[in-house]
């Protein structure tokens, strides 16, 4: 059996234990000139999420992580390879399955981070399109509830969607 998919009410304590995490992992990338995000649900305002907090870590080349992993380890993290995703790194902190942070690192400016981050900055000024993610999601989670990666599939024509509404807009 699959992890559930839970969705929880928003945290509000979220931004700030983003905050904290951000300062541990500046440490860790010191300088390298890294820019480090906060994405995903948790990190919009009155969004139901899963109980994961989502950062996004952008590096000029994506070579450079290996580098990494073990400082990455010391505060935590685990190094999970998705050959599936040969565009981004991924990091687990806490049990499989079970992980409360997720660390994804993009080569910065590529299209995956640009789009998390019209996304994310998409639905935080858009209420309407805030409003039927979160209906979408509660349905798709009762919908998928033992299959995450049919949840999260299910999401991205919704997430496609308001990523080219957003790029109507940007000013890019």
């Amino acid at each position: 059996m699959d992890e559930q998919v839970v969705i929880e009410e928003y945290n509000a304590d979220c931004p700030r234990m983003y905050e904290q995490e951000k300062i541990d992992l500046i440490k860790v990338f010191n300088d390298k000139n890294v820019v480090i995000e906060h994405f995903g649900s948790t990190s919009i305002k009155g969004l139901e999420a899963k109980p994961i907090l989502d950062i996004m870590v952008a590096v000029r080349d994506l070579e450079e992580v290996d580098e990494f992993i073990r400082p990455l380890e010391k505060l935590g993290y685990e190094y999970v390879e998705h050959k599936e995703f040969p565009n981004r790194r991924f990091f687990r902190k806490g049990a499989r399955r079970a992980g409360t942070h997720h660390l994804h690192i993009y080569k910065y400016n590529s299209g995956e981070w640009n789009n998390k981050i019209l996304f994310r900055d998409y639905l935080r000024t858009h209420p309407t399109e805030l409003a039927q993610y979160a209906r979408l999601k509660k349905v798709l989670a009762e919908k998928y509830k033992y299959d995450r990666p049919a949840y999260t599939k299910a999401k991205e024509p919704f997430i496609q969607e308001v990523i080219k509404k957003a790029k109507r807009i940007s000013p890019k």
